[in-house]
């Protein structure tokens, strides 16, 4: 008989084990709860970026995926990735037109100087200016802003000498950018100002840059819009 109560006991708090398991306690959320709730929270950064940017979309190589990659713009307002050239970018136009934006943000061509030609710079913009005159085709309504190429360490130029092109580059940006009549925005003093902000590799950059970023081209665009 006592056998059987115990047996029984056991019984019982093996399935109300598996209960308070299955359910969680009473009052208290499942794990599964609260990583649903963490995603559904946005950081106070965040909010006031996506806030400030909801109409636009950055297009960019893995430099302007660090927007979304460390949660300082939301996904849909980013359309980056590695290695990604002005040539490779043509193919995300119809993702872009899909998002229909107000604002476009261009920062392409760490990846272009480093491109395995004979003239990478001429290469490159050539790609560039196709890329503007399609997306103006397909977006007639939108605004198009060109951003620099950030510079990178000096440690990480030495690794890479092609590096040092960048800055030939940008002007080739800027002038093209007046060519076809779209923005620029030279984004370089934002890592001058703060080179503590670069990642290891001195190319990339940590989480705190971007909303430096942000603020420097809100602060230029609303400079030149007073300046008309």
């Amino acid at each position: 008989m006592k056998v059987q109560k115990k047996i029984m006991g056991i019984t019982l708090f093996a399935m109300v084990a598996l209960s308070v398991a299955a359910c969680g306690i009473i009052g208290q959320p499942t794990a599964s709860e609260i990583t649903r709730q963490a995603r559904d929270i946005s950081t106070p950064q965040q909010t006031s970026y996506s806030s400030l940017y909801q109409t636009s979309v950055f297009l960019g190589d893995s430099i302007t995926e660090g927007l979304s990659y460390h949660d300082v713009l939301k996904e849909e307002n980013v359309l980056a990735g590695a290695g990604k050239t002005a040539e490779f970018a043509l193919e995300d136009v119809d993702e872009l037109v899909k998002r229909k934006p107000e604002h476009i943000f261009i920062q392409l061509g760490s990846d272009d100087i480093l491109w395995p030609t004979d003239h990478p710079k001429e290469y490159s913009l050539s790609y560039y200016a196709q890329l503007i005159d399609r997306i103006k085709e397909r977006l007639p309504e939108a605004s198009i802003t060109i951003l620099s190429v950030t510079p990178v360490t000096a440690k990480a130029e030495k690794a890479e000498p092609r590096y040092q092109n960048i800055g030939d580059y940008n002007q080739g940006l800027k002038e093209l950018a007046s060519k076809v009549q779209v923005g620029y925005i030279d984004v370089s003093s934002t890592v001058a100002d703060h080179p503590d902000m670069y990642d290891a590799d001195g190319i990339h950059f940590q989480a705190q840059f971007y909303p430096v970023l942000l603020d420097y081209i809100k602060d230029e665009l609303d400079r030149k819009k007073s300046a008309k």
